[in-house]
């Protein structure tokens, strides 16, 4: 058996070690092809927030998700798909693509500032070698004043002229990765001070921006309740209008901002207010529904937000709740027919033929005490509603005006008239209007990169050469070449 000699150990490879894997993890991070690989990830992680609802923007989506498909919403909310900007996969990916470009942004400018320090190199002996080349009459000193004037850098020596441009281009290349690096910064400066969240809006009602009136609210780590800005408003009409087929053309809400000032709040063209955009994001109908207990009280008298069931005829569907009805709890299920055709269906979007279909009655405990969280669209939670007593089940269609008594005396439902409601999500965002520096900026810089080529002059008696440093560039200088000799030939011709 050989025996392995103290000197033989040494020579061996040894493992990379903490140290060296840690500095790898790092030139692998900090590479321009990891960094391009993030940007697409980002990028590819952003496509779910477009195809699936967001709780903080459409947040009655989300509520028919979990309503018509539970173990989907469920996935979904496992996913974090209801809520992919702030989910922690999102957040693993952004700081990884900050953190890259910071560490491809360091280093290349550093390169950048000693390329901009050096002087273009020495002339070579032999310009006939360069891939442009041509013969020119003119002294060294004239070269040298006529490439100053093209706004070249240039270096004189013993029988040569060297002069050097474009280096723009690396500026731009620098100037896009500092931008989207703003960019992110922006995007960051958002999540921390900014805030927003949902709200809906029944005709006749008005919102205060205080966190209490939010259906939702999603507030930046830095945001309490002293950052709001103040300002209120009153919904005082909704107009819709549609084609004779039942296509949504336009529709708009009419304010009354801090009770002064009558605004039209529309689609793409949010009220804002110091910074506080309002943005209008969707519609839909509130039936009055008057309810009166068994004894005779009035338990319920209000605008019953609705929610949608079919988007092309606004068919939807709603629940009321009476915890204080007597001598049950009760719980409502109805349907909302803007335009009913008799048989259960709605025609048209408008409320043209409005109708009112109580579906179910459920009474018992509401389980408003079993601290299981309740949809204000759900009459209970399913293990709840397991336990209620179906009390009517059934399909009793009532016009504005119509009232129905249930045939067990507990309760007299009226339908009293129809109103609109409007869902709103409200946000500021500090970091909107250096995102949109940063985005024109990386515009200009991928601009710059993508125009702008890197190229040598050199001039020797009798003869002009040049080369660029661009790959692929070679084919597009040839003409910039020619004109370059021109000037140099007789000066008064300009390039760029």
């Amino acid at each position: 058996m050989a025996v392995e000699t103290p000197e033989k150990a040494a020579q061996q490879p040894k493992g990379l070690g903490v140290v060296g894997w840690l500095r790898w993890i790092w030139r692998t991070l900090t590479s321009m092809k990891t960094a391009l690989i993030l940007l697409f990830l980002f990028a590819l992680a952003s496509i779910p927030g477009s195809l699936v609802p967001q709780r903080g923007v459409e947040p009655e989506k989300v509520a028919q998700i979990y309503q018509n498909d539970p173990a989907l919403a469920e996935w979904y909310e496992r996913l974090s798909l209801f809520d992919v900007f702030t989910s922690p996969w999102f957040a693993a990916i952004y700081l990884l693509l900050f953190t890259s470009l910071i560490g491809c942004i360091i280093p290349r400018t550093l390169t950048f500032v000693k390329e901009l320090r050096r002087r273009p190199p020495e002339a070579p002996r032999n310009l006939s070698r360069l891939p442009h080349h041509a013969p020119v009459d003119v002294s060294l000193e004239e070269a040298a004043r006529r490439l100053r004037k093209l706004r070249f850098r240039v270096q004189t020596g013993d029988g040569w002229v060297s002069a050097e441009k474009g280096f723009l281009r690396e500026t731009g290349n620098l100037l896009f990765h500092v931008s989207l690096l703003g960019l992110l910064v922006a995007v960051g400066i958002g999540s921390l001070y900014g805030y927003r969240g949902n709200v809906l809006v029944v005709e006749g009602d008005g919102f205060a921006n205080t966190v209490a009136t939010y259906d939702r609210f999603i507030p930046g780590s830095q945001v309490n309740a002293e950052s709001l800005e103040p300002f209120w408003f009153t919904l005082d009409d909704f107009k819709t209008s549609y084609s004779a087929t039942g296509q949504e053309l336009d529709y708009s809400a009419f304010l009354k901002v801090n009770d002064t000032d009558d605004y039209e709040l529309k689609v793409n063209e949010p009220l804002e207010i110091n910074g506080t955009q309002t943005y209008l994001i969707g519609h839909g109908y509130a039936p009055i529904i008057k309810v009166t207990d068994g004894k005779g009280d009035v338990v319920a008298d209000r605008a019953v937000p609705c929610l949608i069931l079919a988007k092309a005829t606004l068919q939807s569907e709603c629940v009321v709740k009476l915890p204080d009805a007597q001598p049950s709890q009760l719980g409502l299920y109805f349907n909302f027919l803007p335009s009913s055709d008799g048989h259960g269906a709605s025609y048209h979007p408008a409320a043209l033929e409005p109708e009112l279909r109580l579906m179910a009655v459920f009474s018992g405990d509401l389980g408003a005490r079993s601290g299981i969280p309740a949809s204000v669209y759900q009459i209970a939670p399913e293990e709840v509603l397991a336990k209620m007593k179906r009390s009517f089940m059934g399909s009793q269609p009532l016009k504005v005006g119509d009232s129905f008594s249930l045939p067990d005396g507990t309760a007299k439902v009226e339908f009293t008239g129809v109103r609109e409601w409007m869902t709103l999500q409200i946000a500021y965002d500090p970091g909107r209007t250096p995102a949109l520096v940063s985005a024109v900026l990386a515009v200009v810089g991928i601009v710059l990169s993508l125009m702008i080529r890197r190229r040598r002059v050199f001039v020797r008696a009798g003869e002009v050469g040049a080369l660029t440093r661009t790959e692929g560039s070679a084919a597009g200088f040839a003409e910039e070449f020619s004109d370059i000799v021109k000037v140099l030939s007789d000066g008064d011709r300009d390039v760029r």
